[in-house]
This record gives structure tokens, C-alpha cells and sequence, in this order.
């Protein structure tokens, strides 16, 4: 059979996606674990890039942040925790097809299950409706992350490490420079570099509490 469920696909018009190739459809829901020849795993592969490019346009043209923030906002947007949210909100789990087993031991909610076929979903939009109707489509679903500020406020040791990699730099490196006081009242002094960028020191009671001040710092100064 490679029909798509009709259910399934009255559930898909109605989120807003336009099926035309059934049995593609029928892939994109299909997880490996029913030992099927097709299923959503290289559509998940081409929607991962839908999702990126589709969120990386909306904020270039939103806003005027610099390359780094623009990175942390976009990783946090399409993480795959993200993308378990959104497929949860329109109810995607229950379509999902999925082997008892899988299901048994959870499938159905698995952030990563949910994720990917998700992103599959956007790879088969894209396939039998362009580039643009998937766009729509993301920002249509994907609106309310993108107006939540999603990836605006990070521990600062996320955000420098996300900001990092935005900029293609190698991870920032923290060091201890100085340990003074009795053990009960320590003061801890990192330093905190980012190779070709810079570095920045911080102070306080614990080597934790330095570095995300020192990483709090670097952002301030340089991101």
C-alpha cells in the first residue's frame, strides 16, 4: 500500500500543507522502525535545510543584530527541541507511523522523533509545492518562537558558545587565573579567550559563577 491515510491527510491540509505525491507524504511519516523501503529520513535531511535557510531569511530581514546573535537566535529556533514543540502544537504524533515496539517505548513523544518528522514534513512541502509555500508554511508554524524572542537570553556560556561557533571560531576556553582568600570565601579570576576574537576576566565566589561572568563579559564586549 502506498497510500497516504486519509485521516492523516485531512490532518495535513488542514495544518496548511498541500499534498499532491501521496506516497512521498506517506514516507515523510513513516518512522524506520516499520521496515518500510521508504521513510522520513531523507526527507528529514532536505527539510533540515528548508527549516535553516527559511528561519535564516526571516531573521536577515527582521533584524539588524550582528552575524553572532543572528546565529544563537537561528540554533535556537531550529533546534530539535524547537522542532518537538512545534510538531506537538499541531498534534503530529498522533500520525506519526511508528512500530508497536517504538511506540512502547515512547516513540511518539521522543523529542528527536517528533523533530525529525517534522523537518521531513517541510522536505516534502518543498518537493511537491517550491521553495516559497514552505517558507510560508515555516513562518506560519513557526511564529511563535520567532515572536517569544527564542534564543534572545542564553546562559552566557551558551550564548558565547553558540556565538563562537556562529562566527566560525573555535570554542572559547576558560582559565583560571588567580584563586585568593580562605576556602569558605574564595574569589576565582578566569579569563576566557576566543581564538582571533579576544578575552575577557571576570571575579566572584565560585570557578562556575567566574566563568559565566567572564563569558557575560566577553559577549558585552565583543558580540
Amino acid at each position: 500500500m502506498s497510500g497516504l491515510d486519509p485521516d492523516a491527510r485531512a490532518w495535513l491540509e488542514a495544518t496548511g500543507f498541500s499534498v499532491d505525491d501521496e506516497a512521498m507524504w506517506r514516507a515523510a511519516l513513516t518512522h524506520g522502525s516499520m521496515g518500510e523501503k521508504r521513510d522520513y529520513e531523507r526527507l528529514e535531511f532536505l527539510g533540515d535545510r528548508v527549516l535553516g535557510l527559511s528561519i535564516a531569511h526571516w531573521l536577515f530581514e527582521q533584524s539588524e543584530a550582528p552575524e553572532g546573535k543572528l546565529a544563537q537566535r537561528l540554533n535556537a529556533i531550529v533546534s530539535r527541541e524547537m522542532c518537538a514543540t512545534v510538531a506537538r502544537g499541531i498534534g503530529l504524533s498522533d500520525h506519526i507511523r511508528i512500530s508497536k515496539q517504538a511506540r512502547a517505548d515512547g516513540g511518539r513523544d521522543s523529542d528527536n522523533i517528533l523533530g525529525d518528522v517534522m523537518e521531513s514534513l517541510l522536505g516534502a512541502q518543498f518537493i511537491d509545492n517550491g521553495f516559497e509555500e514552505a517558507r510560508k508554511l515555516v513562518h506560519l508554524l513557526w511564529r511563535p518562537a520567532l515572536e517569544s524572542g527564542a534564543g534572545e537570553s542564553k546562559h552566557p556560556k551558551s550564548a558565547l558558545q553558540e556565538w563562537a561557533a556562529g562566527c566560525r571560531r573555535k570554542p572559547p576556553e576558560y582559565e583560571v587565573i588567580d584563586r585568593s582568600g580562605p576556602d569558605h570565601a574564595a574569589k576565582f579570576t578566569v579569563r576566557v579567550k576566543v581564538h582571533k576574537v579576544g578575552e575577557a576576566e571576570a571575579t566572584a565566589g565560585s570557578k562556575g559563577e567566574a566563568e559565566k561572568a567572564a563569558a557575560k563579559a566577553f559577549m558585552e564586549k565583543y558580540a
